[in-house]
């Protein structure tokens, strides 16, 4: 009778002077029989440049990255789906921190095996090579992506070496007694296919020593051929049991978890009661929920009953939570772990105890500038804490914005997020447009035109606009745009009209934020920022002191004319 469940055994060697300095790094990750069964085991291997002076860390970074966020996707995302999120995202983070080092990258070839059920999903990008042993049949599984260069060959479509990058993918059946041997291209032109074949089979039973065994000889060959041996590693996995063959299919994009059905107050889910209805719209649910044994309030999202057969949002809904629990900012809302497992579709998020910013904004009317622009310098923190993670999060409103009881501000809905090359595969506009424009949304989704960054600015810039003087930038709002003729409609209404306080330098900085055109508006975000925490009414502090001085040898000076005039005249 067939095993329940997958087994996986694994051995791996390295051949390196000093282990620290090691440009290749491989890892395999076998967890327990509950996340075995829903993500699989993972084998993954990454490889460096040998001129490149960061090579160890990114290795490292790259094997260490895949491994924990690809555990950490939502557990209804198929495996195709998760492995090549993580990837781009990954990717996207190596190569915004490759434009910030003087010296090396973080660029690796990276090839990673996500064995599941009975099937295996790899994903490869660069020269890193994976090769499977089945019977006396040894085949390369990889391509290699390089380049010739000055007689040196560079991995190309590499991990972090492009904001984006294609993604080799291949799926394939296992079979009990599959050997997959992973290694790196340094040992090119030292073992043949029958050398691997009679090493492994030699060592079958003890695969480190198999391992060993392909690293020495390696080796041998590489010094009795007149070059370095000294960078080899070897990783090699068999399949020693599949589990039985089912009918059901738990990888599917939503699993088998239904939507929750309507809720009111006192009905209980997963040990969860529900407190108070926070929200309902055309999407979804929001519900303040108390864990009936943790005693925790926390606040549960579940898409709205009547979508079951919009997937298209569904998939957006899963994506959400993902999203947020990659952003780490005191002004994000946070992520909860449920307590026990899920039985219906929804996440959970901290229960912030205050009032939307809308609310605030009426039950304070005679709040000074100050506080106002203490809350938009918060808000601009959230927003740049997205950004970093690459989310745009399309959906800046007073509405979305918690104040709680200390005047701390917490951006608290994501219904519209989209996160830059993850779900780069849909334009990222549709959704908003399913959800629905605001006032505060920028002209350029309403036009059907692209997104960004400073999509974001804009509607930043129009929510601190409306927090500063209760009005908005445009007589015509930019959600009711037809066409781009429209746009020369759009013009901006000093702030400074309904609001004298305001600096002419914060209200210019308001004027470029808010410009229709978005490539006119600020480059970095930061820019805006900056003007926001410029201080108000009065100059720089550094310039301050120099204005005291300036006046101190001002009177000093009227003083001596004073007296040098009364000199003469008393001649």
């Amino acid at each position: 009778m067939a095993h329940a469940q997958l087994l996986i055994s694994y051995g791996q060697a390295f051949v390196a002077p000093d282990r620290r300095l090691h440009r290749s790094s491989m890892s395999v990750r076998l967890p327990d029989v509950p996340l075995l069964k829903v993500k699989g085991g993972c084998a993954v291997i990454s490889d460096s440049i040998s001129r490149n002076t960061m090579a160890k860390q990114a290795g490292d970074l790259s094997v260490r990255g895949f491994l924990a966020d690809y555990y950490s996707t939502p557990d209804h995302w198929d495996t195709k789906t998760s492995a090549t999120r993580v990837l781009r995202a990954l990717n996207g983070w190596c190569y915004s921190q490759s434009q910030h080092v003087k010296a090396g990258s973080f660029v690796s070839s990276l090839s990673a095996m996500v064995y599941r059920e009975r099937e295996a999903h790899l994903f490869h990008m660069g020269d890193t090579l994976v090769f499977r042993l089945r019977g006396a049949e040894f085949e390369q599984l990889t391509r290699d992506h390089v380049t010739d260069i000055g007689g040196y060959r560079y991995p190309s479509r590499a991990l972090g070496m492009d904001g984006s990058v294609d993604i080799d993918y291949t799926h394939l059946p296992l079979k009990q007694g599959d050997f997959f041997l992973f290694t790196t291209q340094g040992v090119r032109g030292t073992l043949m296919p029958s050398d691997y074949v009679r090493l492994i089979r030699q060592n079958a039973s003890d695969l480190d020593a198999a391992c060993e065994c392909l690293a020495n000889e390696a080796k041998q060959r590489a010094q009795d051929r007149g070059y370095g041996g000294d960078q080899f590693c070897f990783q090699l996995v068999r399949i020693d049991e599949l589990p039985e063959e089912s009918e059901d299919h738990p990888g599917l994009i939503y699993g088998d978890l239904p939507i929750p059905p309507e809720l009111a107050p006192g009905d209980r889910l997963d040990g969860l009661e529900v407190l108070s209805v926070l929200s309902r719209n055309a999407q979804s649910r929001v519900y303040r929920v108390r864990d009936v044994y943790s005693e925790r309030e926390m606040v549960m999202k579940a898409p709205s009953p009547e979508l079951s057969l919009r997937n298209a949002y569904l998939e957006h809904f899963l994506l959400q939570q993902w999203v947020v629990e990659r952003v780490n900012s005191p002004f994000v809302v946070k992520v909860m772990e449920s307590s026990r497992p899920r039985r219906y579709l929804y996440y959970l998020m901290q229960h912030v105890e205050g009032e939307t910013l809308r609310q605030w904004a009426e039950r304070h009317p005679q709040a000074s500038l100050v506080q106002r622009l203490d809350i938009a310098n918060q808000l601009g923190k959230a927003v740049k804490a997205l950004h970093h993670r690459d989310i745009i999060h399309q959906q800046i409103t007073p509405d979305n914005i918690l104040i709680d009881t200390h005047g701390k501000l917490v951006l608290a809905d994501f219904s519209a997020c989209h996160m830059r090359e993850v779900d780069g595969h849909r334009h990222s506009g549709e959704l908003l447009r399913q959800i629905g424009f605001n006032e505060h949304s920028a002209p350029e989704y309403a036009l059907g035109d692209s997104v960004g960054r400073r999509s974001d600015q804009y509607s930043l810039a129009s929510t601190v606009y409306w927090l500063l003087t209760g009005e908005l930038p445009y007589t015509l709002t930019p959600n009711r745009l037809r066409s781009h003729t429209d746009l020369e409609e759009l013009s901006y209404r000093s702030a400074r009209t309904a609001n004298p306080e305001i600096t002419p330098a914060l209200d210019d900085a308001l004027r470029r934020a808010l410009d229709p055109q978005r490539a006119l508006r600020f480059r970095r975000m930061s820019e805006f920022l900056h003007a926001l925490r410029m201080p108000l009414g009065r100059m720089p502090p550094s310039e301050e002191p120099r204005q005291e001085s300036r006046r101190f040898w001002q009177g000093v000076a009227g003083i001596l004319l004073l007296l040098l005039v009364l000199s003469w005249l008393l001649r």
